[in-house]
């Protein structure tokens, strides 16, 4: 591709001829139509997914099955009254028909009632900025970030919602994500009626930490704290990592050094540790590997949570591991066939198996860990269903009533492979781990 500047000291830049000067504007329309048809559909996807929602709250009946309180025999088993059953149903059915369009689209059910909640807060408390959304003139990160700080804003204060829908309906349109965050957080202190010790007080009860995989071995760690805390934390930090860049012969970065610093503050062993009490680490290292038969082909090993990690790295692991589990697979399929027994209760080796066979929710769309998941009869135990690996499989305290109380169905297909299939008919196969 040739590049052309407009700075032509002789005058005759190519830009200067009018079917060049024509050919750009067309392409420049082009772009700005384009880009304002994804944002508009984004929002109009968001608004149906709400419109959905909202259906199977008033009527769960295609995804739960007919209302067994309009039946004058029925009793309830658990004794609750018509209203809390017709409570229920319509949280099931929310729950329910959101997984079902997840299914349908490749989302989670937590991504589609994510979008329907982003369609409802902006549609009712920013009706400007709504109406911009939907011409397409919003950038997609803006949207996102109005709705997260509108839904912050008190429940009963439609003062405030217009207030703040005021100060973002022209900024949204026109800054960029970066100095919109700023303005935006700005104007939502002005508009909140509520004082900011409050909210703090109610915000701490949300601190936690969380753990995403990220590239070639590496993970991220977040952390929601107290600002206070966390500015400690940096500074304790930096302190540490600026003392160690200064020593003679030290060759890291500064960066280097910050993680390293964070690392071993948080790892080097305590009075909790040498009193016995540590955390496990489960990887999964493939026999053949292990042998070192494999060669250039060796497989990865594996750490649970979080996928492929370096071979070098597991081996270190494992050389100072207190105790070994075998776990057999086919070297060819790398289907599991067996998981050494230690217990002698036959249902903590049947769990550990599950865990190694299913590492996460088996429900559409979860990655929640199998470890803190029920461990589900597909077939019912009332049912005839027996305690056994293929009739057992791990799931959530999210999904598992959705499985038992809708209209979802699991079945086994040829290969052992799981297949849902949602109240409205769509279906999907499981996705098997990757290992």
């Amino acid at each position: 591709m040739t590049y052309f500047t407009t700075n032509d000291p002789d005058g005759d830049s190519p830009w200067d001829e009018p079917e060049h000067r024509s050919t750009l504007d067309v392409e420049l329309e082009e772009i700005d139509l384009i880009v304002r048809r994804a944002r508009s559909a984004a929002a109009e996807q968001d608004l149906l997914f709400h419109r959905m929602l909202q259906r199977a709250f008033t009527e769960p009946d295609p995804w739960l099955g007919p209302d067994p309180t309009l039946d004058p025999a029925w009793s309830d088993p658990r004794g609750r009254s018509v209203a809390e059953i017709r409570a229920y149903r319509s949280a099931m059915g929310v729950r329910s028909a959101a997984a079902d369009l997840g299914v349908r689209v490749s989302l989670s059910d937590t991504q589609i009632r994510h979008r329907a909640h982003r369609a409802e807060i902006l549609s009712t408390r920013l009706p400007l900025l709504w109406q911009q959304c939907l011409l397409g003139l919003v950038p997609d990160q803006n949207t996102a970030f109005a709705a997260q700080l509108a839904a912050t804003l008190p429940d009963d204060d439609q003062d405030a919602w217009s207030a703040f829908d005021n100060a973002l309906a022209d900024i949204a349109c026109r800054l960029a994500p970066g100095r919109f965050r700023r303005r935006a957080r700005a104007a939502r202190e002005r508009a909140h009626s509520e004082s900011l010790s409050a909210r703090h007080a109610r915000a701490a009860a949300d601190r936690r930490v969380t753990f995403d995989p990220s590239l070639d071995g590496m993970a991220e760690i977040y952390a929601l704290v107290p600002a206070t805390d966390a500015a400690a934390i940096e500074n304790s930090i930096e302190g540490r990592a600026r003392h160690l860049a200064a020593l003679e012969g030290e060759e890291r970065t500064l960066a280097q050094i910050r993680a390293d610093v964070l690392v071993d503050l948080l790892t080097r062993e305590s009075d909790d540790v040498k009193s016995g009490t540590s955390a496990t680490v489960h990887i999964t290292i493939p026999a053949m590997t292990l042998l070192g038969t494999s060669g250039e082909s060796a497989e990865p090993a594996t750490l649970a949570g979080y996928g492929p990690i370096p071979l070098d790295t597991a081996l270190r692991l494992a050389a100072d591991a207190p105790q070994w589990r075998r776990v057999l697979t086919d070297p060819f399929t790398g289907t599991v066939l067996d998981v050494e027994r230690r217990a002698y209760r036959v249902p903590a080796d049947l769990r550990r198996w599950l865990g190694v066979r299913y590492p996460t929710c088996v429900f559409p769309g979860c990655i929640r860990s199998s470890r803190s998941c029920d461990i589900d009869h597909r077939q019912r135990w009332a049912d005839g269903g027996p305690t056994s690996s293929i009739n057992l499989t791990p799931e959530c305290a999210s999904h598992h009533p959705v499985k038992d109380e809708s209209l979802w169905s699991l079945d086994r297909i040829p290969h052992g492979r799981l297949r849902w299939t949602t109240p409205t008919g769509a279906s999907t196969i499981e996705d098997l781990p990757p290992f």
